[in-house]
């Protein structure tokens, strides 16, 4: 495979054979091929304008919803994480933001601003293109409620301002076109003077209670079924505490599996197995994932 370079400059990132468990939360994951972190978005632009259409394109961003397996990712991996941030009100009830930008930044900051519902956005991990991607949500609210365009670039370099009705949204779901990636938002919020960080504090000390912060792990690991939590079919299946190697499903929250320390991909993987067929067998439901599974098991 053959990465073309010629315009990365020094504040870039061009790396070979890169361990991509330096870029999850659960801190596992095997050799990317190549791993480009881009500074600028021009940067980024001329880079992929660049490569061969026929390499596989992976993006991350703080990689809080990426199993990564044991064997590494072939391709090509760009990670936004470098990529300047913005978050800017443009006028009185709107926002626009960079998809680099954590979504405990953007909830903060709209209560400053006094728009709102936005604290919720405090309750999802990783950042606002994560958040774009999967239609990440907590405590009641999701991302794609908020948004009016979305700005996004695609394997040629090009960048494109797309509207809400360019996608088709559901729940943690995304459809839009294809090879493309966020790079940012324009967001519609709502005059709220009551808003104030108490509410945040308040839905922090809710997760803190309810979620094991802290742990590696990737966050809610299976999506909610219909009518249902995810959490409850799983400790009702007995498996709060079981383990597979250094996987272990929390005691504390059952979507959430812990890396105990020393966890492969494959331990990870086996465990999310057993999950779903205990609870298929026992609670008749068969739970979708939630998290993305990227790259290849060891030979």
């Amino acid at each position: 495979m053959s990465i073309m370079m010629s315009n990365i400059n020094k504040t870039e990132q061009l790396l070979r054979d890169e361990p991509m468990s330096a870029h999850t939360s659960w801190r596992i994951g095997g050799l990317a091929d190549c791993f480009y972190q881009p500074a600028s978005v021009d940067g980024l632009s001329e880079f992929l304008a660049e490569q061969d259409p026929e390499i596989d394109i992976h993006w991350v961003g703080l990689g809080s919803n990426l199993l990564v397996r044991d064997g590494g990712i072939r391709g090509l991996v760009i990670c936004t994480r470098d990529l300047p941030t913005q978050i800017e009100r443009v006028s009185e009830n709107q926002v626009k933001i960079s998809a680099g930008v954590p979504c405990t930044l953007l909830a903060r900051q709209c209560t400053r601003w006094k728009l709102g519902p936005a604290a919720f956005f405090a309750g999802i991990p990783g950042t606002v293109g994560g958040a774009l991607a999967m239609n990440a949500g907590a405590f009641g609210g999701e991302t794609w409620d908020f948004v009016e365009t979305v700005e996004t670039i695609n394997r040629s370099g090009e960048v494109h301002i797309r509207t809400a009705a360019n996608f088709e949204v559901g729940y943690r779901s995304v459809l839009g076109p294809s090879d493309e990636w966020y790079l940012g938002a324009l967001l519609a919020f709502k005059m709220d003077n009551d808003a104030d960080f108490s509410g945040i504090s308040e839905l922090m000390r809710d997760r803190s209670s309810t979620q094991p912060l802290g742990k590696r792990s990737c966050g809610s690991v299976f999506r909610n079924p219909p009518g249902g939590f995810a959490a409850q079919l799983i400790e009702a299946a007995g498996l709060k505490g079981a383990c597979i190697g250094d996987a272990v499903v929390s005691e504390k929250h059952a979507n959430f599996i812990i890396n105990n320390g020393f966890a492969s991909a494959d331990d990870v993987e086996s465990l999310i197995r057993l999950i779903r067929q205990r609870v298929e067998v026992d609670c008749g439901v068969l739970l979708d994932l939630e998290v993305q599974i990227l790259g290849e098991k060891l030979a």
